[in-house]
């Protein structure tokens, strides 16, 4: 067992028998890739079941080394290798010797020759057990063509990452920070080598969810004896976007890892009050909402951001990914201080020699009420729909157009604007 176990992957990262792992993780899933050494023409890796149970079927691959086959199999577990030895037992406040006679149920036989069933809780060794001594393990056995050196490498459901924001905003201004967040669900630790996170859409063959979920996960800090690692913007691989870290880092087993991402400068920055609606002719009235609009000097790859205004969280919400200038526009909830009510007016109705209607026109009026202590631009944006749409002066479109309403509305005062609509469905 003790053989195996030297063999074993970073799972066994305790033991100090493990080299470290080169992770390539993107949001949904990692590619792991762990330098192998067989000193004989037979090559024997084990994983945890967790492990085992996270790869995506298909994906287990050697590179560096040939082989002639490979055989997958459930190993047992730890306790398995004692049975037949001396283990020992706390019982009634003493402890005596017994021999492990199933490792199954933890049957066991005492000096008089008594069977019966103990609690793991209660047993003691001669050795440290593994982490998990009851779970079983998988085995990957390689019959190689030659020893040498290789690289063992797997897809994985158990480890991804998420970018996570906050933009902290006052009187002065505001910036945009970031945090990547590491995460690992299983059993198996990594001693990381090298690491790139990837952002953008990627699509894998196969797209089960990971078999375990991760059971009290906690933020690991890095070691303070190792140097912090940093994250640095490494470009752009056919739309998708490449950091790297600078320094290798220890992933615990069910962790996360929080790591400080990117500081980008923003170009834009602005607050409003906002509304995205659909047009009908029918009266409404409502509040605003708290929106906001930034934009970026650096690619923004998707994720929650939390909003904090003079130091106070104000909302949460998620952005989606962004181009490097590109517009991230979000609301965070109704402002109750800024309430508008929206009327529509026929004005003119064209119809065919069958009596149909086929063109309307409407002036649709939004009054707006603010009850602050200042001045608010209010932003409303509605889309309608038809053959034909005419939206004021604007050019005709077809199918769907969106009037913008631009405003300022003074501070607890009342203010009101207009635009008018035609839409021709001859």
């Amino acid at each position: 067992m003790k053989n195996a176990l030297h063999t074993a992957l970073a799972a066994t990262l305790a033991l100090g028998s493990a080299s470290a792992a080169d992770l390539r993780i993107y949001p949904s899933f990692s590619e792991v890739r762990e330098p192998v050494t067989a000193d004989t023409n037979t090559l024997r890796l084990n994983l945890p079941l967790d492990t085992w149970q996270n790869i995506l079927s298909g994906s287990l691959d050697l590179e560096g080394l040939s082989f002639t086959q490979a055989i997958q199999k459930q190993e047992a577990n730890w306790l398995t290798s004692l049975e037949g030895q001396t283990i020992y037992l706390r019982r009634d406040g003493k402890t005596e010797p017994v021999t492990l006679i199933r490792a199954r149920d933890l049957l066991v036989k005492d000096a008089q020759g008594r069977y019966f069933t103990a609690r793991y809780e209660d047993l003691q060794f001669d050795v440290a057990p593994p982490a998990n001594p009851q779970a079983p393990t998988q085995s990957v056995t390689y019959t190689l063509a030659q020893p040498g050196k290789g690289t063992l490498s797997y897809l994985t459901r158990a480890v991804t990452w998420t970018p996570r924001y906050t933009l902290k905003a006052s009187s002065g201004g505001a910036q945009l920070s970031a945090l990547a967040d590491i995460r690992n669900t299983t059993e198996q630790a990594y001693d990381v080598r090298t690491t790139e996170l990837y952002a953008g859409d990627v699509n894998i063959q196969n797209q089960q969810e990971a078999a375990y979920m991760m059971r009290g996960a906690m933020m690991d800090a890095v070691p303070s004896a190792a140097p912090a690692p940093k994250i640095e913007s490494q470009g752009e691989l056919r739309g998708l976007y490449r950091y790297a870290l600078t320094t290798p880092f220890q992933l615990p087993a069910n962790s996360v890892t929080t790591l400080p991402f990117i500081t980008p400068k923003l170009s834009t920055f602005e607050r409003y009050a906002g509304l995205q609606t659909y047009f009908d002719p029918s009266p409404r009235e409502g509040n605003l909402n708290r929106s906001y609009r930034l934009k970026a000097d650096q690619r923004l790859p998707a994720g929650p951001i939390t909003v904090r205004e003079d130091g106070r969280i104000v909302g949460q919400t998620s952005i989606p990914d962004t181009r490097q200038g590109g517009t991230v526009d979000f609301s965070l909830g109704e402002d109750p201080d800024l309430n508008y009510t929206r009327t529509v007016q026929q004005t003119a109705q064209v119809k065919n020699a069958q009596g149909n209607v086929t063109k309307t026109t409407y002036k649709v009026t939004y009054a707006f009420e603010s009850s602050k202590d200042r001045t608010v631009r209010a932003e409303i944006t509605e889309r309608i729909g038809g053959r034909i749409i005419t939206i004021d002066t604007m050019a005709p479109v077809k199918n769907q157009g969106a009037a913008n309403l631009r405003v300022d509305v003074p501070a607890k005062g009342k203010v009101s604007k207009s635009f008018t609509v035609v839409i021709d469905n001859s």
